[in-house]
């Protein structure tokens, strides 16, 4: 099932994200989490994917298609273009096709200074206007509500986004933040650049005070002060930590929801547990 049927019933989406592990062991232990997460209903569960190398880009779909046939839960799969040209973009298609993956979120991909970038894509939205035009796959696009780290400003961000969207997104989901005041002036700067397509949060619980700080090092999120007690105060504390930071992504995710967000995407970090509480504070709203 395409997502962008799944938002044409108007009802807020619960989605979560997962990564293929580095390891063959673990990606074979992984059904524990995905018999938690599947047990959870959501919508559908996005799949990371690796630029630079076909291995990681079979284990996403193996993951992919098993979230579908064992699970009975749409996948979506993520997909780079920075590293890639349009054959190799063709043979992921035809992968995705064979495995019966309806969707895609497109993205352009990291810079690496290892690894060559190639002509053919230079942003997300040219590889959906080049897929668009040959398959038959749902787009999905992401999307910085506190702008990308390479954006001049938000003038050229919302317009770069727009292009994306005209190019075929069919609905974007946001990295993470954590002050739902900048997701809310992003909202309202998407509809007044009619941007018509369903804008997803996308919501990181804070369970882990390093990992934390270099997500947000890459995504250009910032600190409120409120979130910033958190970190000073439990930061030497794992299990205080836990708790307090899934307390606040919880406050997030109900201020999101009764403001008519049509949906949550939950960065899940493979720890069913994060989904599992989440859901549990969320699931008379949902």
């Amino acid at each position: 099932m395409k997502i962008s049927d799944i938002h044409k019933q108007n009802k807020q989406t619960l989605s979560f994200e997962i990564f293929p592990p580095k390891k063959d062991a673990a990606l074979k232990n992984i059904d524990e989490t995905l018999e938690i997460l599947s047990d959870l209903k959501p919508d559908y569960i996005s799949v990371t994917f690796g630029a630079g190398g076909s291995a990681n880009c079979n284990k996403t779909i193996e993951l992919a298609q098993k979230i579908k046939e064992k699970y009975h839960t749409e996948p979506v799969v993520h997909l780079t273009c920075l590293q890639y040209d349009r054959h190799e973009i063709d043979e992921f298609a035809k992968e995705l096709q064979a495995a019966g993956i309806d969707n895609i979120l497109a993205l352009r991909g990291d810079k690496n200074p290892n690894l060559a970038e190639k002509d053919d894509f230079k942003h997300s939205s040219d590889l959906i206007s080049y897929m668009k035009d040959k398959y038959d796959f749902c787009f999905l696009g992401a999307c910085y509500p506190e702008g990308h780290p390479e954006s001049e400003n938000r003038i050229s961000e919302i317009k770069n986004l727009k292009k994306k969207v005209d190019a075929g997104a069919d609905a974007l989901i946001s990295q993470l933040f954590f002050d739902n005041d900048a997701f809310f002036r992003f909202y309202e700067e998407c509809k007044i650049a009619d941007i018509n397509v369903p804008v997803i949060p996308g919501i990181m619980p804070v369970i882990n005070a390093a990992q934390i700080k270099r997500m947000i090092s890459l995504c250009n999120a910032s600190f409120p002060e409120r979130f910033q007690k958190i970190i000073d105060r439990y930061a030497d504390n794992k299990d205080a930590l836990f708790d307090a930071g899934m307390s606040y992504a919880l406050s997030q995710v109900i201020d999101l929801l009764v403001s008519d967000i049509p949906g949550i995407h939950l960065y899940t970090m493979n720890n069913p547990v994060v989904a599992k509480r989440i859901c549990e504070g969320i699931r008379n709203i949902v």
